[in-house]
């Protein structure tokens, strides 16, 4: 049944004009000294509708991967037109910056400050205020969520930990959460990587924070999806195990299955109506 009113849906859409798609964008940045580019999944209508506003998923990319990784690779812009399809995400845009590449050594990676790579200054005092101008975003707390795999699971629990009055919920995937530190080695920026999420540990974070943190981190909405045979388990687990003791409400989901993107082509389809769920309070 869901799969035929997809088809109904997707065909109405075609022959109105007001298909979903994605578009890439670029923005300079004088805080990096760089160019970055980025896709948006836009919903059916976006392009019709222009006096709408719509809510917003900055969706976050792994380790060695780059902004393009969850079309080519996580197929987030199919499962985005079903969901919408089917009702289970209302319209809203799916944001996917970049923070990386696979030449580790030489390219920069990571969404923390770094000596050279300042990117968290970046994000939220250049990206998000020029996405969300072009690009017709509510631009509210309760209309704004931030989600990613892997570095960029980290990555997103880590905004949402230090930013908690700029999103309404949080989803991990596979998340890198912790690092131990061997020093930085000023020909590998690897290392720069490895050290700035030791130094962003998110378990310690929730451990070390005040009450009036605490109170702050209980605003959101909390969900950590790890697989069993995921190397990064236990980093996850600490953090639920540390969001439990500080009575910060997360979801947590254990399910068969490794780092891969098998894994997280299931996870997206929580992930998304997680997320829109929260944009409908």
């Amino acid at each position: 049944m869901k799969k035929t009113l997809f088809i109904a849906c997707f065909l109405l859409a075609s022959v109105v004009g007001m298909q979903a798609r994605v578009v890439t964008d670029s923005i300079n940045s004088k805080v990096l000294g760089a160019t970055v580019k980025f896709n948006v999944w836009l919903p059916w209508g976006f392009e019709q509708n222009t006096d709408a506003t719509y809510p917003v998923l900055y969706l976050l990319h792994g380790f060695t991967d780059t902004y393009s990784a969850w079309v080519e690779k996580g197929r987030v812009d199919e499962i985005a037109d079903e969901l919408l399809g089917t009702g289970e995400i209302s319209p809203m845009l799916i944001v996917m910056p970049n923070a990386g590449g696979p030449d580790t050594r030489n390219v920069w990676n990571g969404y923390f400050d770094m000596d050279g790579w300042a990117y968290e200054t970046f994000f939220f005092t250049e990206f998000l205020p020029f996405v969300e101008s072009k690009y017709r975003i509510v631009g509210d707390r309760q209309h704004r969520a931030v989600s990613g795999l892997s570095m960029g699971g980290g990555g997103s629990t880590v905004y949402a930990q230090r930013h908690p009055d700029m999103f309404s919920s949080c989803y991990a995937m596979s998340a890198w959460l912790d690092s131990g530190n061997e020093g930085i080695d000023p020909a590998n920026k690897a290392t720069y990587v490895m050290k700035a999420v030791g130094d962003h540990a998110a378990a310690a974070f929730v451990r070390n924070a005040s009450d009036e943190q605490k109170a702050q981190l209980r605003t959101l909405r909390w969900f950590i999806d790890i697989g069993d045979d995921d190397f990064l388990l236990d980093q996850d687990l600490e953090l639920y195990k540390e969001m439990r003791r500080a009575r910060i409400p997360c979801e947590l989901r254990v399910r068969n299955g490794g780092h891969t993107w098998e894994y997280w082509h299931v996870a997206l389809r929580t992930s998304l109506p997680f997320a829109s769920r929260e944009f409908n309070k």
